[in-house]
């Protein structure tokens, strides 16, 4: 999103954490600014952008909750963390413990699911030898980081390797023409892997005739069960383990990035374990649960496509559809100059369709009197007058 130099706002994504550090609904919010609740909700999932008055206070608003938070000190802001929403049930069952708050775990598998902390560098902090000396270096940098985890993390979703390799090729092409945006984001990465699951997951590739037959299963019998039982999950469900037990985000993130409140985040997640663990008992700690997750994926020799060729393919299906979108407005204009050109200028009636006559046409005007009718009349007047006669004046 490109900000106003007059209002900068934040990412969708932060504006949704300043938000729930201050334990605010986005009715309050709402209300604050003096929108509705369903405003907000697409301002924070990056759907609309505020404008005018409303995006001043808005700004004004979040600005104030990032100086808040800035002068705070780190107990307070740590205290502060919208964790806490989550129920004891999902507490007791992520980390071990009654009562014990989810915590953002830190993966350190090999190549898997380490998360990336890919963070735009401050302005003041001086420029060294490692740091990317154009777009194209900072996009390949963010590609060869990301993109080989994130095309095992969409196989999980879907369970078809092309679209898996399809979805990422597709999201950093969408995060190339937007590379100003992306590269901004306080998490680059998040962004790009929110692209790639959102297209793996559209209910539109049912419709593709490749989809008509599913793909081979893993070769290990234990990896097929774990993968079936993933795809047998709603999709909301198994975004949300993956993202929670796979990624090892914490769940304001994963409701974010999901575009579900935090209770509703862990509610999917709790069923999506439940359900895991009917199957596969032996997964029903989310510890096994996580290190089965990167052993099914890291099974799957997946290889992303170079990143040049993505930006290539990128720029070439951007000129594609910018040059379709410029020949199709010209020949609607064309087709209207067409159509001013030939319409009539005023009205003309339509003549009335002819019609046939065959035979002599009827006779107009009186005709000769029938017998009925010479009877009738000879019979009036020879009939005696009725009523009083007429009195006419005698001369003297």
């Amino acid at each position: 999103m490109t900000q106003s130099p007059t209002s900068p706002l934040p990412t969708p994504k932060e504006r949704r954490r300043l938000r729930e550090s201050k334990s605010l609904t986005q009715a309050q919010v709402a209300a604050k600014v003096g929108v509705t609740r369903e405003t907000v909700r697409s301002w924070e999932s990056g759907r609309t952008t505020p404008r005018g008055r409303k995006r001043e206070v808005y700004a004004k608003f979040l600005a104030s909750i990032e100086a808040e938070r800035a002068t705070a000190p780190t107990a307070a802001a740590t205290a502060s963390t919208p964790a806490a929403i989550a129920s004891p049930t999902l507490n007791s069952r992520s980390a071990g413990r009654p009562g014990s708050a989810p915590k953002v775990r830190k993966r350190e598998s090999p190549g898997m699911w380490v998360r990336p902390a890919v963070r735009t560098e401050p302005a003041e902090s001086p420029r060294t030898d490692r740091s990317p000396k154009s777009a194209a270096e900072a996009f390949d940098r963010l590609y060869t980081h990301t993109a080989p985890s994130l095309v095992r993390q969409t196989y999980l979703l879907t369970g078809r390797r092309t679209l898996a390799r399809e979805s990422v090729e597709r999201a950093f092409q969408l995060a190339w023409q937007r590379w100003p945006e992306v590269a901004v984001d306080r998490d680059p990465a998040g962004w790009v892997r929110a692209a790639a699951h959102e297209y793996a997951m559209s209910p539109w590739h049912r419709l593709r005739p490749s989809h008509r037959h599913p793909d081979a299963p893993p070769a290990d019998p234990a990896d097929r069960a774990l993968l079936d039982v993933l795809l047998s999950l709603p999709p909301a469900y198994r975004r949300t383990l993956l993202l929670y037990d796979g990624v090892g985000l914490d769940l304001p993130e994963t409701a974010a990035e999901t575009e579900a409140t935090t209770p509703a985040a862990a509610n999917r997640l709790l069923h999506a374990r439940e359900a895991v663990a009917e199957q596969l008992p032996a997964l029903a700690a989310p510890e096994q649960l996580h290190r089965r997750l990167t052993e099914l994926a890291g099974a799957e020799k997946l290889q992303a496509p170079k990143s040049t060729h993505v930006r290539t393919e990128g720029e070439r299906r951007t000129r594609f559809w910018t040059r379709s979108a410029i020949a199709f407005t010209v020949l609607i204009i064309g087709a209207t100059a067409m159509t001013l050109r030939t319409a009539p200028t005023r009205y003309e009636p339509v003549p009335a369709p002819g019609a046939m006559i065959s035979g002599v046409p009827p006779r107009m005007g009186p005709g000769p009197l029938s017998p009925a009718d010479e009877k009738l009349r000879e019979k009036l007047r020879a009939a005696e007058e009725s009523g009083p006669h007429r009195l006419a004046p005698e001369a003297d």
